[in-house]
């Protein structure tokens, strides 16, 4: 199963050339870089380890990339995301996110239905990877 989170969710991983353009258009709009991973991609998990401090003073994207490099070689089987900050209204939001790691085998959710009082029905999803092996161990 393939996850799918962020801008470019749908379409095929992007090369490390498109991946250099993509930071380009950050910084000339002048967001801060951040790079985050994680072992639990739940759609939920919304708090990934960051790797390293957010780029704020970074103004080349080969800079950025040997960051991206350097994070892969550190976590290669765990998804990694590169995220934008908008800072301009004074307060930092994230204003792109996109995955530029994944690991090889992608294991997927299961739906878990719960029956409740009165007749209600209620659906989680849980990763099978989360179920298989406890955090750190998990790919």
């Amino acid at each position: 199963m393939r996850i799918t989170q962020g801008t470019f969710s749908f379409l095929p991983d992007l090369t490390d050339e498109q991946i250099t353009r993509q930071v380009n258009y950050c910084l000339d709009k002048g967001w801060a870089i951040g790079l985050e991973y994680t072992d639990d991609p739940h759609p939920r998990n919304t708090y990934w380890e960051m790797f390293g401090n957010p780029m704020f003073d970074v103004k080349d994207a080969a800079g950025v990339m040997l960051e991206v490099t350097s994070c892969r070689k550190t976590f290669p089987n765990h998804y990694i995301r590169l995220t934008a900050f908008d800072s301009s209204h004074g307060t930092e939001s994230v204003v792109l996110s996109f995955i530029v790691n994944r690991p090889s085998e992608e294991p997927g959710f299961r739906l878990i239905r719960t029956e409740e009082p009165g007749r209600t029905l209620r659906y989680s999803i849980e990763s099978y990877a989360v179920q298989a092996k406890p955090e750190g161990a998990r790919y």
